[in-house]
């Protein structure tokens, strides 16, 4: 008799070949495709592709599953927080429902876990009461020194819901930003074509953000920028092609020594703003105590 799996909700729209990975058995994807080409592998009785993408109630047979052992993955580390740092993140909470959080990123800590960074936000979250029968979905992503509004999602439906108007520029994002130089009120947006590299291969992307001046004192300016497209590191490239760096930015600033060691960066996801059922929702997240600092004492 071949093994059935019904397929959940949280998996509804999923490629099979993913699914089968994280829910199944960790099979390489040339075995995969060898079992569904051979009849061992069916959805509704019917022969599919890898591609497939699947349905909730979906039933799939899986015909002599014991034999197949998982690929060898290394095991995966993830960080373990204190007591005192999953109470802590109860104080970043600024929306909890069934399907996602909005927290108030700090600075210095990581999204999700690197080969540099194994603290993070995503594991600390997991721990935390806010996650007590969930899931932590990433639907975005903030820099390790940005600060402010990060969404998470506690489903797959949701994590795809949110993905989805990230990737149609549903979802509206204001950050603020402390940077050097005297920038015109003139400047209202900013069109680059940014260059990455993917798999040592270069590629190029539009980038565009709308720009506010909202104070200067001739050194420094405070602005108001808002993001159309989603660029890795698009604000802070921007800015430092234009010659305003951000303050504290250890990446992209002007000084010799490429460095801003021990200094904060100080740009900060402000709001977030959504239609979700026909609802609008709106998220603010205060500044912290090294952004406020420099912004009392530079524009007072």
């Amino acid at each position: 008799m071949p093994d059935k799996i019904i397929v959940n909700k949280d998996y509804n729209n999923s490629r099979f070949d993913r699914w089968f990975k994280n829910v199944v058995l960790n099979l390489p994807n040339s075995l995969i495709q060898k079992l569904l080409r051979t009849n061992k592998i069916k959805v509704n009785n019917k022969r599919i592709k890898s591609s497939y993408r699947l349905s909730t109630g979906d039933k799939v047979l899986v015909f002599n599953l014991k034999k197949y052992k998982p690929t060898d993955l290394q095991k995966k580390i993830h960080y373990l927080p204190t007591i005192k740092e999953q109470r802590n993140y109860d104080n970043l909470i600024i929306y909890d429902d069934k399907d996602y959080v909005v927290i108030n990123k700090p600075r210095g800590i990581a999204v999700q876990a690197g080969t540099k960074n194994l603290k993070n936000v995503i594991d600390i979250l997991k721990k935390t009461k806010h996650f007590e029968n969930e899931k932590p979905y990433i639907v975005h992503r903030l820099d390790k020194e940005t600060t402010g509004i990060f969404l998470v999602a506690k489903n797959r439906e949701a994590a795809q819901f949110f993905t989805s108007l990230f990737r149609i520029r549903k979802i509206h994002k204001t950050y603020l930003a402390i940077v050097k130089g005297e920038v015109s009120l003139n400047l209202k947006s900013m069109e680059d074509v940014l260059e990455y590299y993917e798999k040592n291969r270069k590629i190029k992307l539009k980038a565009n953000t709308t720009v506010r001046v909202l104070k200067t004192n001739g050194k420094f300016s405070l602005l108001e920028l808002k993001p159309i497209t989603g660029r890795k590191h698009q604000i802070r490239k921007q800015l430092y092609i234009r010659g305003f760096p951000i303050l504290g930015d250890s990446k992209y600033n002007l000084e010799k020594n490429k460095k801003s060691v021990g200094k904060s960066m100080l740009l900060h996801s402000h709001k977030i703003k959504f239609i979700k059922n026909n609802k609008k929702y709106s998220y603010s997240a205060i500044l912290d105590d090294a952004f406020e600092r420099k912004k009392k004492l530079y524009f007072r």
